[in-house]
């Protein structure tokens, strides 16, 4: 029960420092902000069995998109974090490296540019993104956050 309970923290605060983080850093132009609107289109296709879009405008709009883009985000946050703790105590035993809890965050973004966005229309790596390359950079930066909220979840459990 414990290992749930690390897994748990550490996916809502790994999401937490990623969404502050992309805040500033989107704020200052270095990123692309995480747009919670799309993610809550995209999870409410994903509810009625649409899973892949040819461009993000076919994602209509959905009453509480923001609020259901959260929920998303932060449920993914916690579904990435439990594996990892739960993996690590299987599989290595001890306690869990905030190393590898940041590099593991960085993997994380592997879920972004081969899932996330193609369900959303943008492509493989969001290649079809007006933003560009910043879309999949913007990616990795995003999930180093993670990882860093997520090692420091754990350092502190």
């Amino acid at each position: 029960m414990d290992l749930i309970v690390t897994g748990v923290v550490a996916g809502v605060f790994g999401t937490l420092v990623m969404d502050l983080l992309n805040h500033l850093f989107a704020r200052t132009g270095l990123l692309i902000r995480i747009d919670m609107g799309m993610i809550g289109r995209m999870s409410a296709g994903w509810a009625q069995g649409h899973f892949c879009y040819r461009h993000p405008g076919e994602m209509k709009q959905v009453a509480n998109e923001m609020a259901l883009g959260y929920l998303t985000h932060y449920t993914i946050g916690v579904g990435l974090a439990i594996p990892f703790v739960l993996g690590w105590d299987l599989f290595v035993g001890g306690l869990v490296s905030p190393l590898w809890a940041l590099i593991y965050g960085v993997a994380t973004t592997v879920a972004s540019v081969f899932f996330v966005y193609p369900s959303m229309g943008l492509g493989v790596f969001g290649r079809r993104s007006p933003e560009g390359i910043w879309a999949p950079l913007s990616s990795l930066a995003n999930h180093l956050f993670f990882g860093m909220g997520m090692a420091v979840a754990i350092a502190l459990a």
